[in-house]
């Protein structure tokens, strides 16, 4: 078995003091300067891969600082830990599982038996599946209980059940099929799910519950509501076995008792986090609107960034990058936060995907053996698109008293856009990026217009928004998250912090033993029941 040393503790390195001592002069740096006076700065801090180009040098750092945090990925576990993810470990050791979403782009390379279950086998079963139901519906031959096609599918899931497939459809909805409109209900707000099911025409709507463990309560209410829908508008006694409805889960014993024909359950292993799951059956909703061979092609893009992640040196990796310079920030420099701004409308989606991402993943306070941490780990991720977020929140990028390290995301090319519309949007990107580092605070200026400057950016420019290019675009962000983990030494593959709300929600809707609430509590549910 690899040793992914699971006693490792970051602070504890020499390269951890030796950022410490740097951070401590790090208000010497300026980013304008370091550009200015290295002219080969901009190309060494750069990786050009496949369609995509990453470009740090606008990053806080200088080369001393770069090499002290490449040596601290190498002195700690990542390269062991890759290497026991892809061989099938149970490196989510606190539920004692495996972490193999990337064997559901690369089956082949993950052909061993987990569970007693073959996970190459499993993987393939599951795209022959995905395959033959998004075709069928694209083709119009899959049929409601009237006969009629199918022309809307909903898509009820929560947390990675729903961003993943909601972003990637929302980013390739120049694909999208003419034919069929996917929507998507998450939030257990009544008002969402009845609000869509006004527009639909319930002969040919078909309702895709996805859900790994199938009890997933918002996920099963609004499951509830759509199947009563369909009882009153189709005379359906049950719904949940007709034609009108599929599952998507880990669990088939319990999509099979809600009442799921068999033939219409499609399967994934307990080994996919759910916020890695688009890539599975989950994403059903994305081979129905883009087609069958461009999910395939959002495979091929995260395949290709698991060959770089798992294959390329550290000072040329793309996700270990990103993932040490978070490290160097939020560690050493005091950033908190981290700003997202894909400069593409269609990525609307893509920071709160990120934000499950990392927060779910790396939200820890304890080590992956149970101690308490004494250094910060994950970070808040927030951004919406550009140019509507220049009109927002850059005033406090700009002037504002915070170290926000900001990411910008584009596509050189658009065609869906206008040659003008492009390359302003283009433009204003480049623009802000270079704003953020230079500053403006000339002697004349008055204090309200003058800007500080040295606020670090990255850019990570795509060719084009293609299915391959999103595909390697979520897998860098992916093995990014997981790189921090390891580094961080905690596991980022569990979400134990979900689970008490949860609990809590239970018991209050049993108002079981409501005299015991806190005051504020029980004041409120009074309220709220009494309405």
């Amino acid at each position: 078995m690899t040793n992914t040393n699971t006693d490792f503790d970051p602070s504890s390195t020499e390269q951890w003091k030796l950022l410490k001592a740097q951070a401590s002069r790090a208000g010497d740096l300026s980013i304008a300067n370091l550009l200015e006076s290295d002219p080969g700065r901009a190309q060494q801090m750069s990786v050009a891969w496949q369609g995509l180009f990453f470009d740090y040098s606008k990053s806080l750092i200088n080369s001393s600082v770069l090499g002290t945090l490449f040596s601290l990925a190498e002195v700690s576990p990542l390269a062991s830990s890759i290497k026991a993810m892809v061989s099938g470990e149970p490196i989510n050791r606190s539920e004692g599982r495996p972490v193999l979403h990337s064997a559901l782009r690369n089956p082949a390379k993950f052909d061993f038996s987990v569970d007693g279950g073959n996970v190459a086998e499993l993987v393939d079963k599951g795209q022959a599946q995905i395959k033959d139901v998004s075709d069928r519906i694209r083709s119009g031959q899959w049929l409601g209980s009237s006969g009629k096609q199918i022309t809307d599918v909903i898509n009820i899931g929560i947390g990675g059940s729903d961003l993943g497939p909601k972003m990637a459809c929302r980013a390739l909805q120049q694909y999208a099929h003419a034919g069929v409109r996917c929507h998507f209900i998450s939030n257990v707000d009544g008002a969402e799910i009845n609000t869509l099911l006004k527009c639909l025409n319930a002969e040919t709507t078909l309702v895709v519950i996805v859900s790994k463990t199938f009890t997933t309560q918002e996920t099963l209410l609004n499951a509830k509501t759509a199947l009563a829908w369909l009882n009153q508008q189709l005379g359906l006694a049950n719904p949940e076995s007709s034609s009108h409805v599929l599952g998507i889960t880990a669990n088939r014993d319990n999509a099979l008792n809600y009442g799921v024909p068999g033939d219409q359950i499609i399967e994934f292993g307990n080994w996919v986090g759910g916020r890695y799951s688009l890539w599975s059956g989950v994403g059903l909703s994305i081979a129905i609107s883009v087609g069958y061979d461009r999910f395939v092609e959002l495979l091929d893009g995260a395949k290709a960034m698991d060959e770089h992640f798992f294959n390329t040196d550290f000072s040329e990796n793309m996700p270990v990058i990103l993932a040490l310079l978070n490290i160097w920030y939020n560690n050493f420099l005091n950033a908190t936060s981290t700003a997202v701004i894909p400069y593409c409308e269609r990525l609307n989606f893509l920071p709160p995907y990120l934000q499950q991402l990392e927060m779910e993943s790396n939200g820890k306070s304890v080590t992956q053996n149970g101690d308490d941490i004494s250094y910060r780990t994950g970070g808040v991720i927030w951004g919406e698109p550009g140019t509507n977020g220049q009109h927002a929140f850059f005033q406090l990028l700009h002037q504002g008293t915070q170290l926000i390290p900001v990411q910008f995301i584009g596509a050189a090319k658009d065609t869906l856009s206008s040659e003008e519309h492009h390359r302003i949007l283009l433009q204003n990107m480049l623009a802000q990026g270079a704003a953020l580092m230079k500053g403006h605070s000339e002697a004349d200026t008055p204090a309200h217009a003058r800007y500080p400057g040295n606020r670090p950016s990255t850019t990570l420019l795509m060719d084009e928004l293609t299915p391959f290019n999103l595909g390697a675009l979520i897998a860098l962000y992916e093995h990014k998250v997981f790189a921090e983990g390891v580094i961080w030494g905690i596991n980022s593959f569990d979400q134990w912090g979900v689970e008490l709300g949860k609990k809590i929600a239970r018991q209050l809707a049993q108002q079981d033993g409501d005299s015991s609430w806190d005051a504020s509590t029980a004041q409120l549910l009074k309220r709220v029941t009494a309405s």
